[in-house]
């Protein structure tokens, strides 16, 4: 009887030579290098963990005021990546290089990585205000910290006196300054001094009307709302005044004195900061800052409509006019750049020491605008090439001197906001219901608004090899800018 032979047994033709077999395999192993790769990954998918060597106590006490600090930061207008680098900096100098930090719109947490029992902390940021005097005294103390001229235990002491220092002005002069700017936008839209006059008195009373509503605890949204609806009115009564006591309407533009006002009401917003934001790596601050901009817009907007609305019941219906038109000679812009810098810088509590410079850089950035703009390249060119200058000059400025780069840039772009864009939209949509042309210019509002973002942005980095180096905690920080993607 057959039988069937094992599995084993099987022949299955003659056996490779060794050499062949050992060809293959130094073929395969050439194979792999020239197709594998043979660095580590381009970019580190998590940071390795260190240890500081540091008691718990005294981590606790880091991180306490790493995050006070980045809070006071935040509150008095700083950017996202300016103070994650800067509390980096801060928790390094007392010897913690294991620290995370995370900030989103409404607050601000903080990590220290420990084998034995990690620390977090959070702080809820409920202030936002404009304190440049302030937000310098801060990025001072983290500059001495890192220097090693400031202990821990005199560090708390220190920023418990930033905290506590009055501001460099009264209020007063505040509402001044603002009112100064007014007449600056006014006299860079083409108004003479009468406008300018106008412009400032209805901006003094705006500032304390609003004043007033803050103190009562008003939503911010509804202080956007009186203070674009009390520009408004003034800008009724005026056009009533020209037609009962024949005023010359091209002396008195009503629509150069709303725009002034929104100007001055635009400043005190963040399209820029939001913008700036998510061009540097933080998107979820900048789509807050999105949100909020476009709120307080709505609030704007509702101001000016429900004006508009009253007058044309009361039979005084307002006339916009060709305001694009009315720009000043080159000179007039270049010395109302500089009053528009030097007066929101004042506003903003910088220290008089500091308003020179800042009303230069102002000035110098009007002279680019109207440089770039006579070139035919529109306005969002023309923004664009004057905030590059302006975040070139802050990115020197805050490196050489004691005053952030924050500071500069956002002063320096303040002439050039688009209030007039923003309210001659607003008056194509409510009262002349040109739902194209509205777009158009909302459309041409925005476009100079991410222009002055991405314009300073790439100004303050092609500014870094000007600068002394920067250390690895700001190269950390701004590494994110090149996105996520590998």
């Amino acid at each position: 009887m057959a039988t069937t032979p094992e599995p084993d047994t099987v022949s299955h033709g003659p056996p490779r030579a060794a050499g062949h077999v050992r060809r293959e395999s130094i073929l395969r192993e050439r194979a792999r290098r020239v197709v594998a790769g043979s660095g580590p990954p381009t970019l580190a998918l998590s940071a390795r963990r260190r240890q500081s060597d540091l008691a718990a106590e005294t981590e606790r006490s880091v991180l306490d005021l790493v995050l006070r600090v980045g809070e006071a930061m935040i509150a008095t207008g700083a950017p996202v990546a300016d103070v994650t680098a800067a509390l980096l900096r801060l928790a390094a100098a007392y010897g913690v290089t294991n620290c995370h930090v995370d900030i989103t719109f409404i607050s601000i947490s903080a990590s220290i990585d420990r084998d034995d029992d990690p620390i977090t902390k959070m702080r809820v940021i409920n202030v936002r205000t404009s304190d440049y005097s302030r937000l310098a005294d801060l990025f001072a103390m983290v500059d001495a910290a890192a220097a090693g001229r400031l202990p821990l235990e005199r560090a708390h002491a220190r920023l418990e006196e930033v905290l506590d220092s009055p501001h460099p002005y009264r209020r007063w002069v505040v509402t001044l300054a603002l009112g100064v700017m007014a007449a600056g936008v006014a006299g860079l839209l083409g108004g003479g001094w009468q406008v300018a006059v106008v412009a400032a008195g209805t901006t003094a009373l705006i500032d304390r009307a609003l004043r007033v509503l803050r103190r009562w605890g008003l939503p911010y949204l509804f202080q956007q709302a009186m203070g674009a609806g009390i520009a408004t009115l003034v800008a009724i009564a005026l056009l009533w005044g020209q037609d009962t006591f024949g005023w010359d309407r091209a002396v008195l533009p009503p629509s150069l004195v709303v725009a002034s006002g929104m100007v001055v009401l635009l400043a005190g917003m963040q399209l820029v900061g939001a913008a700036e934001d998510a061009i540097s790596g933080y998107p979820l601050t900048a789509a807050a800052k999105s949100f909020e901009v476009a709120l307080y817009t709505v609030g704007l907007v509702v101001g000016i409509g429900f004006v508009l609305d009253l007058g044309r019941r009361l039979g005084v219906p307002l006339y916009i006019g060709d305001v694009f038109g009315n720009a000043p000679p080159g000179l007039v812009q270049i010395v109302c750049g500089g009053v528009i810098a030097g007066s929101w810088a004042v506003a903003s509590y910088t220290r008089a020491s500091n308003i020179w410079l800042i009303s230069l850089v102002g000035a110098v950035a009007a002279g680019v605008y109207y440089a770039v703009d006579a070139l035919w390249l529109g306005p969002a060119g023309a923004a664009f090439f004057a905030a590059l200058l302006v975040g070139l000059l802050a990115g020197v400025i805050g490196d050489r001197g004691r005053l952030p780069s924050l500071v500069v840039s956002v002063c320096g772009v303040t002439p050039m906001l688009p209030g007039l864009s923003i309210y001659a939209a607003m008056f194509d949509f409510i009262e002349g219901g040109d739902v194209i042309g509205g777009g158009q210019l909302a459309i041409r509002a925005l476009s100079v608004g991410l222009a002055l973002a991405a314009g300073v942005t790439l100004g303050e980095f092609l500014a870094s090899p000007l600068r002394s180096e920067m250390d690895r905690w700001e190269r950390r920080v701004r590494s994110r800018a090149r996105g996520a993607r590998i």
